[in-house]
């Protein structure tokens, strides 16, 4: 019985206690994107936004979508109110602004706002990867 609850919570532990696995800065994704040819995912957030909190705790905390960020996605996140480094382009005077760029740093989309729920950003980062795909694949 001892080894049934261990190997449960293990597994639950594994499933569900890891999380995004964030680089800890813009550059560094960035570095992370072109090494692994994948696409980037910059958010900007607020500690003070509950929109930026709603999102982090709802879609951004989806096992799905940890699942496939940490699989598919080199992600970053900066808090405007750390005074992070990023490029002046990518502030738009709203968090949480979702940005997903190329492994070149350009935008493939204008950035979604707001906090979107679980299903509506797994169809988003299906659409950004296929996108993505077809913007790296040479003819």
């Amino acid at each position: 019985m001892t080894k049934i609850l261990f190997v449960l919570l293990v597994t639950l532990s594994t499933v569900f206690g890891s999380g995004i696995k964030w680089e800890k800065d813009y550059a560094t994704a960035l570095k992370q994107s072109k090494a692994q040819n994948k696409p980037m995912m910059f958010i900007i957030s607020n500690h003070n936004c509950h929109f930026c909190v709603q999102f982090e705790s709802t879609a951004l905390s989806n096992p799905k979508v940890i699942q496939k960020l940490n699989k598919e996605y080199i992600a970053t996140i900066a808090y405007v109110d750390e005074s992070p480094i990023f490029p002046n382009n990518l502030y738009v005077g709203g968090t949480p602004a979702t940005w997903f760029l190329k492994s070149d740093g350009e935008p493939l989309f204008e950035p979604l706002m707001g906090a979107v729920d679980s299903t509506v950003f797994l169809k988003a980062l299906d659409i950004v990867s296929d996108e993505y795909k077809k913007t790296t694949t040479k003819k």
